[in-house]
């Protein structure tokens, strides 16, 4: 078996000059170009989205500037005068128009939501290897409180509450027992002297 292993980081989005400079180039070779090469805008477009809309005004940012290319080329003479003419005018320069206000809101719009989630996306750890305990979490106390021992608290003055003295601790027994031994040696230095009294023959 294999460890979690590390997550994907967040990817960055481009700098906001870097944006500003791809859109200003692809707004100025679809106006330079006269709508003919608007698709260019709109690819890049649906690559960054991967939206299935923007794939689709793609595709129509190719038909309808031709189109209405053809639209006036069919015109007989070197000016407008048909229906036809005048409707290819208008799809060429509307779609221009069009073309260029959304792709600059919809660019905008989407990068604007990638840098609120790159600014807000929470810090990823790796997960532990396979085998080995998990860290300790940085908010587990790593130290017990101690239980506070309980002091006496004495009465108020107005309380008739009687306060239990503190238990007296019996004496040990190791005092008992040398008691004891040294009552045992007075007696032997009593029987040593020779008299029970315990004084001295020949003492004032």
């Amino acid at each position: 078996m294999q460890g979690h292993g590390y997550r994907q980081p967040v990817k960055r989005p481009p700098s906001t000059g870097t944006l500003v400079f791809l859109r200003v180039l692809f707004v100025v070779v679809s106006v330079v170009s006269f709508g003919l090469l608007t698709w260019a805008m709109m690819l890049r477009l649906a690559i960054v989205t991967r939206r299935a809309a923007d794939w689709w005004l793609f595709g129509a940012s190719i038909v309808v500037p031709y189109f209405g290319l053809y639209l006036i080329g069919s015109e007989p003479g070197d000016e407008i005068h048909t229906t036809g003419g005048w409707l290819g005018l208008v799809l060429l320069l509307g779609g221009i128009v069009a073309a260029i206000a959304y792709y600059l809101a919809a660019d905008i719009r989407h990068f604007h939501q990638a840098h609120l989630t790159a600014g807000y996306a929470p810090q990823q750890h790796p997960g532990p290897a396979y085998g080995y305990p998990p860290p300790p979490s940085p908010y587990t106390a790593t130290t017990v409180p101690s239980t506070p021992v309980p002091t006496p608290v004495p009465p108020a003055p107005g309380d008739s509450t009687p306060v239990p003295p503190p238990p007296q601790r019996p004496a040990p027994a190791r005092i008992d027992q040398v008691r004891a031994e040294l009552d045992e040696l007075s007696d032997y230095l009593r029987r040593q002297d020779g008299r029970p009294d315990g004084s001295r023959e020949g003492g004032l």
